[in-house]
């Protein structure tokens, strides 16, 4: 049987989430069919994202600045301040649930939009748009549900399992404290995930130096970037 030629797409100019007066283009593919799950672990490795059925990487006009960042779980280094914070929350339970929307995830999510990304395309999102976020996947995902021992949800991720690691698709929490640190503790988290898993890469997302929503990402190291075709250490991160 012939198979059908993979098509990728480019999206139109628009303004940049990350950094003030750029515009951000996208390529993006379909992932489906009996070659969605093996498609997605190839563009994975190569620097693509998912989001709902698709993957998609930047390719702005002038720009490099998105830098697709993965942690390699064998030999982070967690710092002091990182240590505190696994510490700190150390009775959280963590429970690993099927990509199924609920109505608590949905209210956890509008207020973590309403008061980190209020200008965001994400914060207008209704449940339709919410549960499309979490269910609307090809390939193996899961939530990890982050609870205090009395059962109050403070922080979700959506997870994505890759052959050689775990992508962490998006992160929402409580705000009702922002020194509780409960996004650093979720990778924290995801990083022990994955080695406990036996898998070798926690996939970050992209590191976009000079972008205040993007700068926590460089906190974690050893990570490497992928540049130039290939993976290597953030440099900013090796030793003078």
């Amino acid at each position: 049987m012939q198979h059908r030629p993979q098509l990728f797409y480019t999206t139109a100019p628009a303004p940049c989430p990350y950094l003030p007066d750029r515009t951000e283009r996208k390529v993006l593919t379909e992932l489906a069919g009996p070659e969605a799950v093996a498609l997605h672990n190839r563009l994975s490795q190569a620097g693509f994202r998912r989001s709902h059925a698709i993957a998609y990487a930047p390719v702005c006009v002038g720009c490099r600045a998105c830098t697709p960042m993965r942690i390699p779980a064998a030999t982070f280094a967690p710092t002091r301040t990182q240590k505190k914070v696994r510490s700190r929350h150390a009775d959280l339970v963590v429970n690993i649930v099927a990509p199924v929307p609920t109505d608590e995830q949905f209210r956890l999510f509008e207020m973590y939009q309403a008061v980190r990304h209020p200008d965001g395309d994400m914060a207008h999102m209704c449940w339709r748009d919410y549960a499309e976020l979490i269910a609307n996947t090809p390939v193996e995902t899961f939530l990890a549900e982050f609870r205090r021992p009395d059962g109050t949800l403070v922080c979700v991720s959506l997870i994505d399992r890759l052959s050689d690691g775990l992508s962490a698709v998006y992160t929402f929490y409580d705000v009702n404290d922002l020194t509780a640190s409960w996004g650093t503790f979720s990778i924290l988290w995801l990083i022990e995930e994955t080695a406990r898993m036996g898998l070798e890469h926690l996939y970050l997302g992209y590191y976009v130096p000079g972008s205040p929503k993007m700068a926590y990402k460089a906190a974690f190291g050893p990570t490497e970037v992928f540049r130039e075709g290939h993976w290597s250490l953030l440099p900013e991160q090796l030793p003078a």
